[in-house]
């Protein structure tokens, strides 16, 4: 079942001739967790939709309140198979004629989900190794920090992990520093200083990235630092873990020759779940 246009259907895809999200990546998405019949994080993930669709001169429908979007969601949640959780992704394309100048900036929306087996965040992995993927870079521009169909870097990368046996790729940016991994944002302990890559530098703006930078803010005893990340960096790190607003915290435990502890990440996932309760 999904959500096309606010009608339930059972058509698992919708592509037309005309979809500018499938011909040209003309689309913002947002991927969202749904638990106990309650969008997480949902003024989050709707304000970054709009700033998304904002950024490439979408029309904004008058009807898109935080209220609708959250309306549309559940509607279709309810239509699936009976589960505590859910992955929701909810995707907005220009639906125009024209080529790569749309005749008009209007949009259409679907949302797809499936249920999760897990309702609140565990560890996915205890052995957790990654690489530095090469091929390609992330520019250091707005465009980079957006959710859009544009993830050839990342479809890229995800074979590369595949064929080589590592569980993620960290991905770097045109000044070769580390941004983020292939779907998460990243974290990096080292003493009691959090360093995590600023925006500027390219990574997503990620809904649990921003998440975990609030409850760091109140943790006492460690100072959390927004700066760039070297390769170099990451080798003298004393933890290294990923964020995902499906997956929660990840931590990372191998990188090259480099083993980490995971300790302090699994402390942060312990008052993430405890502030996901009490919301």
């Amino acid at each position: 079942m999904v959500n096309y246009n606010g009608n339930i259907q059972e058509n698992s895809a919708v592509l037309v001739e005309s979809n500018r999200g499938f011909l040209y990546g003309d689309s913002v998405f947002e991927t969202i967790k749904v638990l106990d019949n309650k969008v997480l994080f949902l003024e989050d993930h709707y304000f970054r939709l709009m700033a998304s669709m904002r950024i490439c001169r979408m029309e904004i429908p008058m009807s898109f309140t935080m209220e609708f979007i959250e309306e549309q969601i559940l509607n279709l949640v309810s239509s699936l198979p009976k589960s505590n959780s859910y992955r929701v992704r909810f995707s907005v394309y220009r639906n125009s004629d024209g080529f790569y100048s749309p005749v008009s900036n209007d949009v259409e929306f679907i949302i797809v989900a499936r249920p999760l087996e897990n309702d609140l965040y565990k560890i996915g992995k205890e052995i957790y190794e990654v690489e530095l993927y090469k091929d390609f870079f992330i520019t250091k521009h707005l465009l980079s920090t957006l959710k859009t169909n544009n993830k050839m870097l990342r479809i890229t990368g995800s074979i590369f992990a595949k064929e080589n046996d590592y569980d993620n790729c960290l991905v770097l940016n045109n000044d070769k520093n580390v941004v983020e991994a292939l779907q998460s944002n990243l974290f990096m302990k080292m003493g009691n200083v959090i360093t995590t890559p600023p925006v500027s530098d390219g990574c997503l703006n990620g809904i649990m990235r921003k998440q975990v930078i609030e409850l760091l803010k109140k943790t006492e005893g460690v100072e959390l630092k927004e700066a760039s990340i070297s390769p170099f960096d990451l080798q003298k790190a004393d933890e290294l873990f990923l964020t995902n607003v499906i997956s929660g915290i990840q931590p990372i435990t191998k990188y090259r020759k480099k083993e980490f502890t995971s300790d302090f990440s699994k402390q942060v996932l312990i008052k993430l779940n405890a502030k996901i309760r009490l919301s």
